[in-house]
């Protein structure tokens, strides 16, 4: 039954990510903000809705915070190999290779976050547990400082793009989607939130019994099986994205979730986790599943940066393939230790 209940999980998941990303991209339209902002800012948060409430969830409900932190790395790591998927599906070569530079400011800020909050786990379990009235820790503001400054950042490059490309003298703005009002793409928009929102809160309920029925450790039930349920509306929403011919937007959306996931559920977490600063208690194979992320990020960056010329009938890069080793090494070590 808990498998079950996991697959239909999953299914609502499924289903309200692929209305996220049709009525997401009705109100770019409707508002005239570009997809590349809607995708790295707006998708990416409420994709990474079912993270926030599974994290929510874990600390406040369940008591195990290692559930959530798992989920957290675990989805960084799925939606980097979410990239590996899009590059499968798009058929005009390698995706990395026709991202915009955009891409590289993403994930050279995703890095720098996911370093920022291993350097705190392993501070707080090694050397002080930084923590402010024995509660919050202390690097829960300097992580989500870092965070608003690096959305400054994105907001800022967006911007100066659109100013540099003015439309042509005459030129009608493509239309799409006339025949939806925006009211009603506020609200399926809405009501696809919160279904994502009530699928991530029962799914925090389902992990710890997947935990207890398996006999793996929390941590590792988290990095597998919650982070790939809980990375589903990401994966919809970037294939979706690549469909409608903007590939800078599918790959922004993974890119983005990584950046809220660290600089804004892990921050919530640790509000809702009143035993402790939340990293003092993480176990430390998270470690390493941050390093692999930014491993992944940094192979992201030279695809981007390198744009290496292929033949034009190959389909997949070797960074593709470089990506999927890795996310197959990292769950293949992951799951020995959680055997030990």
């Amino acid at each position: 039954m808990v498998w079950l209940k996991f697959a239909v999980c999953c299914a609502v998941i499924l289903v309200a990510g692929t209305r996220l990303s049709k009525y997401g991209d009705v109100i770019a339209e409707k508002t005239g903000m570009g997809r590349v902002w809607i995708g790295a800012v707006l998708l990416a948060a409420v994709t990474s809705l079912p993270e926030l409430m599974t994290g929510i969830s874990s600390v406040a409900f369940v008591g195990e915070p290692n559930l959530t932190i798992g989920d957290l790395f675990g989805s960084n790591l799925f939606n980097l190999l979410a990239i590996a998927i899009i590059d499968v599906f798009y058929r005009y070569g390698p995706v990395l290779h026709y991202l915009s530079w955009g891409m590289v400011l993403t994930a050279s800020s995703g890095t720098l976050l996911i370093g920022t909050v291993a350097g705190a786990i392993y501070i707080a379990q090694n050397v002080s547990s930084m923590s402010l009235f024995n509660y919050i820790g202390l690097y829960t503001p300097a992580i989500f400082s870092l965070y608003i400054f690096m959305q400054f950042l994105l907001v800022k490059y967006e911007h100066r793009e659109l100013l540099s490309v003015p439309p042509a003298a005459g030129e009608e703005p493509t239309t799409l989607y006339q025949d939806i009002s925006m009211r009603r793409a506020i609200m399926v928009f809405a009501l696809a939130a919160l279904a994502t929102a009530g699928a991530g809160t029962w799914l925090a309920f389902i992990g710890d019994e997947l935990s207890m029925t398996t006999g793996l450790e929390a941590s590792f039930i988290g990095t597998l099986f919650m982070a790939f349920a809980t990375s589903t509306p990401e994966i919809v929403v970037s294939v979706s994205a690549l469909r409608l011919g903007a590939p800078d937007m599918a790959v922004g959306n993974v890119l983005g979730s990584n950046l809220f996931n660290m600089g804004v559920v892990l921050v919530v977490d640790d509000f809702f986790y009143t035993a402790g600063p939340i990293l003092s208690v993480a176990n430390s194979d998270h470690i390493f599943t941050a390093v692999v992320a930014m491993l992944i990020s940094a192979i992201v960056i030279i695809g981007v940066v390198f744009r290496p010329r292929f033949k034009p009938r190959m389909w997949i890069s070797i960074d593709t393939v470089a990506i999927v080793l890795l996310y197959i090494g990292a769950m293949f070590v992951l799951y020995s230790a959680s055997l030990r």
